[in-house]
């Protein structure tokens, strides 16, 4: 006769024959007290990342096979997880550098998945969203909303780089992916150049015709105009947090500009040390210009320009510059959607900044 334990055990058998599970053997490990992220806190140095990048060019060309030619960014908590794991930087977002050489052109699709870019480095490449070609420069923020068509040419004669960020996980989980090639290699350009640009020269104006657009109707945020801003905020007081910060937002509504993926670049001036914080939104910052380190849950990250980091959600983070510049940290989040879920939240560090327990080696 089997013992009470070697029942329990048949039972549970039974019930994976079945398709049925235990909730009261499961509880803890779906309901934790706090959120228990897979996502690691990492950084990739700009070194290895830029070397494997324009290597890829010697490799591969984008084409209607593979689109785009861009190398990801793997977060070691998810590697294990294929094939959702194979891009994921945290539990909602993707990114990626993306490489677009001298004379090629990616590529038209489109997609329901939002994306974001930043411009890194290089000039003379564009990006065509429904219609609009949209010059790229350095420091520059351009979105891409679901649906809409896009691709890239390049008529400069230097290698263009630029970082992408999609929330390609979270529409994985949900099961609702959707992707569509344009008839032709390219789309027709059929609006001025800058468009969009043009009809927001004017700070807090708005175009009548754009009061009920769905998405952000502006296609790029010039990095001068966000320069000229973090410049004004420089002569207030700093958030504690985040030191001069703006947020890429629609003109219209006020809203994330890039919907799902909220974006944000931060100055933080030689010597500033912020306090720590976590919050339920996870952060994927990229070094724009400058050196220094984060702080995240213990651990010291020490970064450079070039350099990309991922803090997950719920993880203790602070900031501080060092050397004698500026430092510019660009940054995507999956913050709009925590808040449209009611799930967002936010506390700061008791002690205002944390122990150092260790430095990341990578």
């Amino acid at each position: 006769m089997l013992d009470a334990n070697e029942r329990l055990q048949a039972y549970y058998q039974e019930l994976r024959q079945h398709h049925l599970g235990p909730l009261w053997n499961s509880i803890g490990r779906l309901m934790t007290e706090e959120p228990t992220p897979r996502a690691q806190a990492y950084l990739w140095r700009w070194q290895d990342v830029y070397r494997y990048v324009m290597e890829s060019g010697d490799l591969v060309t984008p084409d209607r096979g593979g689109e785009r030619r861009v190398v990801f960014f793997m977060n070691p908590g998810f590697e294990s997880l294929e094939p959702w794991g194979w891009g994921a930087l945290t539990n909602t977002l993707y990114a990626g550098i993306q490489l677009l050489k001298p004379g090629e052109k990616a590529p038209s699709h489109r997609h329901n998945q939002n994306a974001i870019r930043f411009i890194i480095q290089g000039s003379g490449a564009a990006t065509i969203v429904e219609g609009e070609r949209v010059v790229m420069e350095p420091g520059d923020f351009l979105i891409t909303p679901a649906g809409l068509w896009h691709d890239h040419v390049h008529s400069g004669s230097e290698p263009m780089l630029w970082l992408d960020s999609l929330d390609v996980p979270m529409l994985y989980q949900l099961g609702v992916m959707f992707f569509e090639r344009y008839p032709q290699f390219n789309q027709p350009v059929t609006k001025p150049d800058s468009y969009t640009t043009k009809r927001y020269t004017a700070s807090g104006l708005r175009p009548l015709q754009d009061r009920r657009s769905s998405y952000a109707p502006q296609a790029v945020f010039k990095w001068q105009r966000t320069r000229n801003a973090l410049d004004q905020l420089s002569l207030l007081e700093p958030d504690p947090y985040d030191g001069f910060a703006v947020e890429y937002i629609n003109p219209v509504t006020g809203a994330a500009a890039g919907i799902t993926i909220g974006a944000m670049m931060q100055k933080l001036p030689p010597g500033h040390h912020t306090l720590a914080h976590r919050h339920v939104h996870s952060t994927i910052y990229h070094v724009f210009r400058g050196q220094g380190n984060s702080v995240i849950n213990g651990i010291r990250f020490s970064w450079r320009q070039g350099d990309t980091f991922v803090v997950p959600n719920w993880a203790w983070h602070e900031h501080a510059a060092s050397g004698g510049e500026d430092a510019y940290l660009f940054s995507t989040n999956d913050q709009p959607v925590m808040e449209k879920l009611g799930l967002e939240r936010e506390e700061p560090y008791p002690a205002g900044q944390q122990t150092v327990e260790g430095e990341f080696s990578g």
